[in-house]
């Protein structure tokens, strides 16, 4: 699981709504270990209808409202019934900009556009409606391989955001981030 969110960085994350593709490059991940893992939505062997589709086999998505407001897309990665994800984080845009500024109703190009879960989603057009789909590239949303390649050496590993109530799993170092991208969500918490 860490191993894919590090593997993930550099890959696009793409989106096809309406016959209206949009893309990015993914520059930050978080991991998430199912049921070990006092930050996961399956800790515990949780299961509701939220995070069922959790406990599907790897390569479905994991859309879920945070806060009533805020969509966000996760990679399911585990085996069926072991609840792993990697929640995408930000992405660099690629594809589509001109629809993804119009999604999140800005005028021009900033690092606000995909720069953190929520309005990477907005941008992608990511909602509920897809959680549980496939991500093969014959779905509305997919992960492709363009050829960009992310060196360990470019790699930061940090902890995770947002994630206090998890105690003694809230200053692991699971998420993963391209060095100096602009396009990273922004943080309080010191690089290790």
């Amino acid at each position: 699981m860490l191993a894919l969110s590090k593997a993930l960085l550099g890959k696009v994350l793409v989106t096809k709504l309406d016959n209206t593709l949009t893309s990015g490059i993914i520059v930050e991940t978080e991991a998430y270990n199912g049921v070990s893992d006092r930050a996961s939505h399956a800790y515990n062997n949780r299961r509701t209808a939220r995070t069922e589709t959790m406990y599907a086999k790897g390569g479905v998505a994991y859309i879920y409202l945070c806060y009533g407001m805020h969509h966000l897309f996760n990679i399911v990665t585990g085996a069926k019934d072991n609840p792993q994800a990697i929640l995408i984080r930000a992405i660099e845009p690629l594809d589509g900009i001109p629809i993804m500024l119009k999604r999140r109703q800005q005028k021009k190009l900033s690092y606000r556009l995909t720069a953190g879960p929520g309005v990477l989603c907005e941008a992608l057009g990511i909602s509920r409606k897809l959680d549980g789909v496939s991500l093969r590239k014959a779905s509305p949303i997919w992960v492709e391989d363009r050829g960009i390649l992310i060196s360990e050496s470019e790699i930061i590993a940090s902890p995770r955001i947002g994630i206090d109530y998890a105690k003694e799993h809230k200053d692991l170092p699971w998420r993963f981030s391209v060095r100096n991208n602009p396009w990273t969500s922004k943080s309080k918490n010191k690089v290790k």
